[in-house]
C-alpha cells in the first residue's frame, strides 16, 4: 500500500525519485495523459524505505537496476491540480525523496515504456543545460543540477 492519503480536495503523496544523469542529459518520465516531464519514480509503500522505493521504481520505469549513490535533495512540495492524472483544484502536498544515482556510462535502458494505472508512460534525456526549454518537474533542478554533488538539501516549493 502506498504512503498516500487522498480526499476530494486534497491529496498527500510520499515518494522517492531517481537523478539518473548521462552524459549532461537527465532522465524524466512523460506520460500520455500530460503534457510535462516528471522525474523517474514513485509512491513509498507502507514499511519500506525511501531508498528501496526509488531502486524498485527506477527498475520497473526503465528495466535497470540503478545502484543509489546518495541522497541529494528532501523536496516538500505544496501545489493545485490542474487536470490530467491529478483531479483540478485538489490542494496536494508531496514529500519527496531525490536520490542521485550512479553513473552507468550509457543511456541505454531495457525499458523505455511502463503502464502506471492504465496509463502509458515513457522514458526521455532531456539535456540539463536546456531545462528551462521543457516543461519539467521539479522545477528546481533547473538551477539545483549544478551544485548536486554538495549535501543534502531540502527545498519548499509553493505554486
Amino acid at each position: 500500500m502506498d504512503c498516500k492519503l487522498i480526499t476530494d480536495e486534497k491529496r498527500f503523496r510520499y515518494r522517492a525519485a531517481a537523478i539518473i544523469i548521462e552524459d549532461g542529459d537527465i532522465l524524466f518520465a512523460k506520460n500520455e495523459r500530460d503534457s510535462y516531464y516528471y522525474s523517474v519514480g514513485g509512491a513509498v509503500k507502507i514499511g519500506e524505505s525511501a531508498e528501496n522505493a526509488v531502486k524498485r521504481e527506477v527498475l520497473e520505469e526503465t528495466g535497470i537496476a540503478y545502484e543509489v549513490e546518495r541522497l541529494a535533495f528532501i523536496h516538500e512540495n505544496f501545489f493545485v491540480g490542474k487536470g490530467g492524472t491529478l483531479k483540478k483544484g485538489v490542494k496536494c502536498h508531496e514529500l519527496c525523496f531525490y536520490f542521485l544515482m550512479k553513473s552507468r556510462g550509457t543511456k541505454k535502458l531495457k525499458s523505455n515504456s511502463s503502464t502506471t494505472g492504465g496509463i502509458r508512460e515513457f522514458m526521455y534525456w532531456l539535456p540539463i543545460e536546456k531545462l528551462d526549454s521543457y516543461e519539467a518537474h521539479p522545477k528546481f533542478f533547473i538551477k539545483e543540477l549544478e551544485s548536486i554533488r554538495g549535501n543534502i538539501k531540502h527545498i519548499i516549493t509553493e505554486e
